[in-house]
């Protein structure tokens, strides 16, 4: 390109002297000034044109080293470690159903309870409870009434504690079996996902695919947290009706020596007054004789 713009000044020197040549050696050629100017500006403009296709060609070419090397870079980005399940992949505890053999059933009352431990579901909690629990009886209407109010308190207290103990229970036996039962499902899901997170397919290694296992595995971790919150509550209710229990013990106990001390100097009053009583009549009788 460089030797070419050298030329073209070189070549007007020639057009210039066209004239002499022709008075010196008499030919027959004719000089016209215009059509070489004209020659000359098809020249350059020939030549701007072959230096602008040779920056758009040099321009493509970079453009396309570009293209292949974003493309080799995404394919080796797509390749998955080939050992990479080897070295990372673990196993991880499981949830286990019971069985007859670590629960036996000799007279009938613990299949239930197995059935609610392993499938949960109310129904299936309210039945094992029944089957499995000493059913408390109710207290005889006449009697509790003709109780002083202290001890009807007493009573009323011991089975509210009775009937909260067992919502509190059958409520814990159907939480944990809906937990074991999905467990078999929650346990293929992270199967699933180990599965395409150690795959070597390219297709699983792409952005979408690695953004939606991202997404997996903090669907399945909340999941998975969801069920330990309610194991927790489950265990913060029971914790809560052992402290009401020891609670009304505590309480009961503190009624009883309130109820000794107000009542202690009448029942003294009426020991001492009987064994008086007892001893007049034993001087009378004895006396008598």
């Amino acid at each position: 390109m460089t030797h070419r713009k050298l030329l073209l000044p070189a070549f007007a020197v020639i057009l210039s002297l066209a004239p002499a040549a022709h008075a010196q050696f008499g030919s027959g050629i004719v000089y016209d000034p215009t059509q070489s100017a004209h020659a000359i500006e098809q020249i350059e403009q020939g030549s701007q044109g072959l230096q602008t296709a040779e920056q758009i060609y040099t321009t493509a070419y970079k453009t396309m080293n570009q293209v292949i090397a974003a493309y080799n870079l995404a394919y080796q980005m797509s390749k998955m470690p080939q050992d990479l399940a080897a070295r990372y992949q673990s196993d991880f505890s499981m949830w286990t159903n019971f069985s007859s053999a670590s629960a036996p059933d000799t007279y009938g009352n613990t299949a239930a309870w197995i059935n609610a431990l392993d499938l949960g579901n109310p129904t299936r909690a309210t039945s094992a409870y029944s089957a499995a629990v000493i059913p408390l009886q109710s207290y005889p209407g006449g009697s509790l009434s003709s109780q002083d109010a202290t001890t009807q308190a007493a009573i009323k207290n011991q089975y509210a504690s009775s009937e909260l103990g067992q919502a509190t229970l059958t409520n814990s036996l159907s939480t944990l079996g809906t937990i074991r039962s999905d467990s078999q499902t929650f346990q293929q899901k992270l199967a699933n996902l180990e599965s395409d997170t150690y795959s070597t397919d390219p297709a699983q290694q792409t952005s979408n695919a690695l953004l939606g296992k991202i997404n997996t595995a903090t669907l399945l971790q909340i999941h998975s947290q969801q069920d330990t919150n309610q194991i927790l509550a489950a265990e913060a209710a029971q914790q809560a009706l052992d402290e009401k229990e020891q609670l009304d013990e505590r309480n009961r106990l503190i009624n009883e020596s309130i109820y000794f001390d107000q009542n202690f100097p009448n029942i003294m009053q009426e020991v001492t007054g009987g064994i008086t009583d007892a001893i007049q009549s034993i001087s009378l009788s004895t006396n008598g004789r």
